[in-house]
């Protein structure tokens, strides 16, 4: 298998988006030769409750305002739209079968190597490429093992990832400085809509 050409999936509670999901899937679609990445905000994460309850549709139009302007960026509803969990391995499956020319997964090293955990997680690994992001403390020797010899694995030549959605939803909760971690337009969307915990816009003076 290779990755040149096909399309990259992006999932996440993307709880909010920020620079280093972009950075991300620039990356990706950079150095794997992708013909795009979409973005899939989940709506119910089987593994953990969204932070703060932010709805599954803001987090999309935040990804949506974030990715504007952006070649060969998209976002899809694909997994806000099921009443239950979404499982990864079921996206899989159902853009596999929307995109023949086949598609690679895209995530962080930290929750890679929580893969056993995922649903069908064997079925999962043999069905994609998967192009993993660095992570502070985990090296490329942690995915040379059982049950990641299963699987194509490509990992992105960039510098770690720093920034975490917890701590920004901390910065806003708290009233500490915010830039330069999200694009400016859903700096000025969380504002607006006054999530995690800032006064609306509207309301402030």
């Amino acid at each position: 298998m290779s990755t040149r050409n096909k399309v990259g999936l992006f999932g996440g509670t993307f709880n909010p988006i920020h620079l280093g999901h972009l950075r991300v899937a620039e990356e990706a679609l950079r150095q794997c030769q992708l013909k795009r990445v979409i973005f899939l905000p989940t709506g119910s994460p089987p593994h953990r409750e969204v932070a703060e309850g932010v709805p599954g549709e803001l987090r999309y139009r935040m990804v949506k305002l974030a990715i504007e302007g952006r070649p060969g960026l998209s976002v899809s509803r694909f997994e806000l739209t099921p009443q239950g969990p979404s499982y990864t391995v079921d996206t899989v499956a159902f853009m596999k079968e929307r995109y023949p020319e086949g598609v690679a997964y895209i995530l962080g090293a930290d929750a890679f190597l929580e893969i056993e955990t995922w649903k069908d997680w064997q079925r999962l690994l043999l069905s994609c490429p998967f192009i993993v992001a660095p992570r502070k403390g985990i090296g490329r020797e942690a995915f040379r093992r059982k049950p990641f010899d299963l699987a194509e694995i490509y990992f992105l030549d960039m510098k770690e990832i720093e920034l975490s959605s917890s701590e920004i939803r901390r910065r806003y909760r708290e009233g500490l400085p915010t830039e330069g971690l999200v694009p400016k337009a859903v700096d000025e969307f969380i504002r607006a809509q006054g999530l995690y915990g800032v006064a609306r816009a509207r309301d402030v003076g």
